[in-house]
C-alpha cells in the first residue's frame, strides 16, 4: 500500500511518537510510507532522527497556529502532493493537520482517509468561540473521513457527544515496552523519586505538583521531584520551587530524547500525570512497563491505563490534597506500590505494544480498501 501520514510538528510528544512508530512499523512491513510535516519550531525538540528511512516532506505553511493564508497554501500544497503520488491511504493526526489534510485528501480524490484523534481539538478550557469553531470544523471534516481512530475510548465518547458522526475504532498508542521493562533503577538510591514527564506548557498540570509538594515533603522528607521536559514555563517553575524553599527537592532534567526516557522513568518510584487535556497519556503505560505505580488526574483516556486501585490512583482534576495523599501512600507503602506496578506491567504487555498498534492499523487499512469505504 502507498500511505501518507500528515502531522504539523514532529516535536517530542505523544502524538508525534505514535505517528513515527506507525510510519516506521508500516515501512518495516513492506508498505510505501511517506510522512508530511510542518517546520520544526519551539523548544520541545524533534523526532526527525527517529524516522529512519521514511521519506519526509516539509511544507512550510503547515503550522499549528491558525492563519488563513498559510492554511490555504498548505491545503493547496497537500492536494498537489496527494494527486502526484496517488496514495491508497492518507492518515492525518491531531487538530490542524487533521482539518487541512482531510480536505486536501478529499480534493485529491484519495480513496481512504483516516484520522487519528490523539486528543480533542475542542475542550472546556478554550474560549467559547474557539471551542465552537473547532467543534464545527470537526463536524465538517467528518464528512471527508473514512475512519476515525481513537487512541482511547474516551476520545470516541467525546467526539460522538459533540455530534461528530462517523466510523470509530479504538487503537491504543503503542510503544517500545521492552525498553522500559528492561530499564534498571540505580543500584544505590537514597531518595524516593516522584516523576513527571511533560512539556512545561499550559494545561500540563505542573502547578498542581508544586502546590502538593510541601505536604509530600513534610510526610516524606527524602523525596525528590524529577521533572522531565522543557518549554516556555521552565523559568516560572524554577522560581516557584525557590519560593517554596524546596529547590533542593526538584530536579529539572530538561528535554530528554525518547531513547533515554526508560533510564529516567526507571529512577522513579511513582509517576504522576496531571495534564488537564490528554488523549491517552503515553507516560502512564511507559511507567507501568517499568513496574512503577502511577497517579493521574481522571481526564480523557487516563482511566484506561491508570485503573484506580489496581495500577495506581485516579484523582479528581485539580484536587491537590488527594494528589498528595495518593503519592504519600505509594511512597510509604512499598508492598502496595510493587503490587500496582506488577499489575500495570501485565496490562501494558497486553494492550500497549508498538507491534500490536501497527498490526491493528495495517489490518484497518486492508479492511477499508477491501470494502471501499
Amino acid at each position: 500500500m502507498k500511505v501518507c501520514h500528515v502531522i504539523t510538528r514532529l516535536i517530542v510528544g505523544g502524538a508525534q511518537e505514535n505517528t513515527v512508530a506507525t510510519c516506521v512499523g508500516l515501512r518495516k512491513r513492506g508498505h510505501e510510507v511517506d510522512l508530511v510535516i510542518g517546520p520544526q519550531t519551539g523548544p520541545e525538540g524533534s523526532l526527525l532522527p527517529q524516522v529512519g528511512d521514511v521519506p519526509v516532506t516539509v511544507i512550510d505553511d503547515l503550522r499549528r497556529e491558525p492563519n488563513p493564508w498559510r492554511d490555504v497554501r498548505a491545503c493547496i500544497a497537500l492536494t498537489q502532493l496527494f494527486r502526484k503520488h496517488r496514495y491508497d491511504v492518507v492518515h492525518t493526526h491531531s487538530g490542524k493537520a487533521g482539518i487541512i489534510g482531510r480536505l486536501a485528501a478529499r480534493l485529491a480524490g484519495v480513496p481512504v482517509v483516516v484520522h487519528t484523534i490523539h486528543g480533542p481539538s475542542f475542550y472546556s478550557y478554550q474560549n467559547p468561540l474557539g471551542n465552537w469553531l473547532f467543534r464545527w470544523l470537526e463536524q465538517v471534516a467528518a464528512e471527508w473521513t473514512t475512519q476515525f481512530v481513537s487512541v482511547a475510548d474516551a476520545m470516541t465518547e467525546q467526539y460522538q457527544a459533540a455530534g461528530i458522526t462517523g466510523k470509530y475504532v479504538t487503537i491504543h498508542s503503542g510503544m517500545n515496552i521492552d525498553a522500559f521493562a528492561q530499564a534498571q533503577p540505580p543500584s544505590e538510591k537514597c531518595e524516593l523519586v516522584v516523576g513527571k514527564v511533560a512539556r512545561f506548557f499550559r494545561l500540563k498540570g505542573h502547578e498542581f505538583l508544586f502546590e502538593a509538594a510541601p505536604c509530600i515533603v513534610a510526610a516524606v522528607p527524602n523525596v525528590k521531584f524529577l521533572l522531565v521536559g522543557d518549554g516556555i514555563y521552565r523559568e516560572r517553575y524554577e522560581r516557584w520551587a525557590e519560593r517554596l524553599e524546596l529547590r533542593d527537592h526538584f530536579i529539572f532534567a530538561g528535554l530528554v530524547p525518547p531513547s533515554e526516557m526508560p533510564r529516567y522513568v526507571a529512577q522513579m518510584d511513582v509517576l504522576v500525570h496531571l495534564s488537564l487535556r490528554e488523549g491517552l497519556p503515553r507516560t502512564l503505560p511507559q511507567a507501568l512497563a517499568c513496574g512503577k505505580p502511577v497517579v493521574a488526574f481522571d481526564v480523557d483516556g487516563a482511566r484506561e491505563v491508570c485503573r484506580d486501585g489496581e495500577t495506581g490512583f485516579l484523582v479528581w482534576p485539580g484536587d491537590t490534597a488527594a494528589l498528595a495523599d495518593a503519592v504519600i501512600r505509594l511512597l510509604q507503602d512499598k508492598a502496595l506500590a510493587a503490587r500496582m506496578g506488577a499489575q500495570g506491567r501485565a496490562l501494558v504487555r497486553e494492550q500497549f505494544t508498538e507491534e500490536r498498534m501497527v498490526q491493528q492499523i495495517e489490518q484497518l487499512y486492508r479492511e477499508l480498501r477491501c470494502t471501499g469505504s
